[in-house]
């Protein structure tokens, strides 16, 4: 495990990627809610051993790097930060023997909790604890790409539209129904939509058939306009499936934010956990038929610079 050298002090935070966009940009968005400089290295257990040991040894307090790769060498750097399962035992060894603080990003389950700091989501219930942050979000920092613009004095409203998922099922003729709603509210509407990786062909002609000023389809563009919504919106409408997509919305941005709700599966899930206390918060509205009109958007970056300060970071 080499490490660059470099003389100068250095606020650079290293990121450790697992692979997986959900988990990656979760760091990202750690760094630039603090305006720090970063760089990302992707590291991986040296084949499920490496991972089933890791467990043990962590409890036993046994820090060694033969269980993981690291591509390429590390930068000089003061802090360390990843999210998942897989870089969690990198991410206290490397951090050990740089001497910086290792911050988690979602609850490490089946390791040690004595990370400097670990940053939580409510709906996963975290224990109390003086190192964990609980949010209430995913960590998430939008950034516009100037994909499409503002047109003129009406209402600007935007979709994104996710997919099935085992906690919830997508219905077209539900989705036609509750996008006709939203067409009714606002007449005069300028009307904007993206989907996802996750949705289905038959939503992609769905969305296709109605009348979008502005439309992205994923599977054919992969772009994300999230961001560009989120800053130039009235209202968003997000479907019910995704944490992350709500995350968005509820921390950046003017828009007023209404859940479509989907069929659930059965499946217990966190989602719901999540939206009762953001719609008691003002922060979003589940669509009814009805606007709510909840626009309250939660400052994450203040949360994180207070928990860093009370931290001694």
């Amino acid at each position: 495990m080499a490490v660059r050298k470099e003389g100068a002090a250095t606020e650079k935070v290293l990121i450790l990627s697992d692979g997986k966009p959900g988990h990656v940009n979760q760091s990202l968005a750690y760094a630039r809610l603090l305006g720090k400089p970063y760089e990302v290295r992707r590291v991986s257990f040296r084949g499920r051993w490496g991972k089933a040991l890791s467990y043990p040894l962590d409890r036993l307090g046994f820090l060694t790097d033969k269980l993981f790769f690291v591509e390429d060498e590390l930068p000089f750097c003061s802090q360390v930060v990843s999210a998942g399962s897989s870089t969690y035992y990198a991410n206290r060894v490397i951090g050990t023997k740089l001497g910086i603080p290792s911050v988690a990003i979602m609850l490490p389950r089946s390791y040690r909790r004595n990370f400097a700091l670990i940053i939580a989501q409510e709906h996963d219930r975290p224990p109390a604890a003086a190192n964990i942050l609980s949010l209430p979000v995913n960590l998430s920092c939008p950034q516009p790409q100037g994909l499409v613009q503002r047109t003129g004095r009406n209402p600007c409203v935007a979709l994104v539209i996710g997919g099935p998922s085992r906690h919830f099922r997508m219905n077209e003729e539900r989705l036609k129904v509750q996008i006709e709603q939203v067409f009714r509210l606002f007449p005069e509407g300028d009307f904007l939509v993206t989907t996802s990786p996750r949705t289905p062909p038959e939503i992609d002609k769905l969305i296709e058939t109605l009348a979008f000023r502005y439309r992205v389809i994923y599977s054919r563009e992969p772009v994300n306009p999230i961001a560009d919504f989120l800053a130039i919106g009235d209202y968003v409408f997000v479907t019910q499936d995704s944490t992350s997509m709500i995350s968005e919305a509820v921390t950046f941005g003017r828009a007023c934010v209404e859940v479509l709700p989907l069929e659930s599966t059965g499946e217990k899930n966190k989602v719901g956990r999540m939206l009762s206390p953001l719609a008691d918060q003002g922060c979003l509205h589940v669509f009814d038929g009805t606007l709510g009109g909840k626009n309250h958007k939660i400052a994450l970056k203040g949360v994180l610079e207070q928990a860093l300060r009370r931290l001694g970071y």
